[in-house]
């Protein structure tokens, strides 16, 4: 039988395809696409999903050797620096490497234990962990719609 940490962490792991899939067919000219009027572009929407699955890592999970400048919620806007390729896919495969890291210690019980943020007050960890899930999903659907109609 799996234990909720496992079961949880394929639920994850399986609603971040929505968004890593995609990662393999953008071209580097791809990352500045927008669909206007909206400010964000595919490369912004990239780093800030590693932005805040290090966040959740550190600040849920308890992370506590993870550094991150969450550069994207710091600016609260597209400040047209997310250009690099290599270096957005780097910074999401290690955004992705220390989440599971941490959730993958997380015993069975843990997952009811309450964490609070100033982002979304009390939760519990099962419910924080919705909430990256659903995060991540979000911006992956944002982001296949503005590859196929956005605009450089």
């Amino acid at each position: 039988m799996k234990t909720k940490t496992g079961l949880l962490l394929e639920l994850w792991q399986e609603a971040r395809t929505r968004f890593s899939n995609q990662l393999a067919n953008l071209l580097e000219e791809d990352l500045k696409k927008k669909l206007l009027p909206s400010p964000n572009s595919i490369g912004f929407l990239i780093r800030h999903i590693g932005d805040v699955e290090l966040l959740f890592a550190k600040n849920v999970f308890g992370a506590s050797q993870t550094r991150v400048t969450a550069k994207t919620v710091i600016a609260k806007k597209d400040t047209g620096e997310w250009t690099s390729h290599n270096e957005l896919i780097d910074y999401v495969n290690h955004s992705f490497e220390v989440l599971q890291s941490i959730v993958e210690k997380q015993e069975d019980s843990d997952w009811e234990t309450n964490i609070e943020t100033k982002e979304f007050g009390i939760k519990t960890k099962a419910e924080a962990f919705g909430r990256i899930i659903s995060h991540t999903t979000y911006h992956a659907g944002q982001l296949a719609i503005i590859n196929k109609y956005g605009v450089i």
